[in-house]
Parts: structure tokens; sequence; C-alpha cells
């Protein structure tokens, strides 16, 4: 039976088990053996991780070919107007090609811890909350998206894969499902 493992990640925290410069790793937060990441989440990013000991459902939700879904939460600079949304939603071109469409709508501030460090604020600089699904993932491709319509992501929290959510999860709380 497979293993599947909910972690939500905290900010700085590696994507992977072992660091050879010492960093915040998964191992600080994850005492499993056999269990590997399914995809990466950035160390300058935070939110919902699934580790799986099961290749099938790793390969399912990683490999673009699978389109499996996921949803993030990310705080940019400035105030993104409707050509910019519309622009996110029909595909960015960026140096590795263009995006697939995206589902993008603005959203009130999420219900989430301040983020240590905190977010660089400008008084004079408004920021947006933006719920951004995509059903592929480039490096950092969220990040690349927002800044190639001007608007700079400030912070980005998966909040969702396929049908696995952050709801319920504190900041680096792990969750074993039952099989």
């Amino acid at each position: 039976m497979a293993r599947i493992v909910l972690f939500h990640k905290p900010w700085g925290v590696l994507p992977q088990f072992t660091d050879p410069e010492g960093r915040p790793t998964l191992a600080d937060y994850i005492d499993m053996a056999g269990v590997y990441p399914a995809g990466r989440l950035d160390r300058d990013s935070e939110g919902l991780m699934v580790l799986t000991d099961d290749g099938r459902l790793n390969a399912r939700l990683t490999q673009p070919q699978h389109k499996t879904s996921k949803t993030y939460w990310v705080q940019v600079e400035g105030e993104p107007d409707d050509a910019a949304l519309a622009a996110l939603r029909q595909g960015v071109e960026l140096k590795d090609g263009r995006t697939r469409p995206a589902k993008v709508e603005r959203m009130d501030p999420p219900d989430l811890p301040e983020r240590d460090p905190p977010v660089r604020f400008r008084r004079h600089i408004p920021t947006c909350w933006l719920a951004i699904t995509l059903r592929e993932g480039r490096n950092r491709q969220v990040r690349r998206m927002t800044a190639a319509v001007g608007h700079p992501t400030l912070r980005l929290v998966r909040y969702r894969v396929g049908s696995w959510t952050l709801d319920g999860l504190a900041r680096g709380e792990v969750c074993v499902l039952d099989p």
C-alpha cells in the first residue's frame, strides 16, 4: 500500500532530505524512510508538498502529460489590471517557451501566519493576492509568469496539489494519510 505524506513546507526549507551546506531540509521535519517529494517547492516558497513511496503516483503528480493541477496563492507587487490577468490566463511567453493557459483569479489575502522573514513592504506600492492554477510545473514558473506581466511575486504559497490542500495543516506540520 502506498504511503502518502502531506507536508506544509515553511519558507527557507529545501525540498530535499540532505544539504551539504547544513540548511534546513525535509529531514528536519519528516522522519520517515523511503518517501520522496512528488515535485519541488523552492526554498523561497512555502506550502503543500506531497511525498510518497509510490513511483507511479509520484510520476502522475509530476509529469506534464498527466496534467495534475496545482493551485498557488501568490502575493504580487502592484495590482494587475485585466490585461495582465488575461495574459496569465492565456499563457505567457517565457525564455523556455509559452506556458499553458492558467486559471487566475484575484483573491482576498489568505489566512496565513506571517512569513519569517517578513515579505518586503513598500508603503507606496500596493500588493495583491492571486490564486493561480497550473497544469504544468516548470522551474520557478509562477514567479517567472508574474514577472513577465510586470508584477513580481513577493510571496508564493502552494495551496493545492491534485485533490490535497493545506486546509488544517499548520506550518511545518506533517500528515500521513491512511492507505
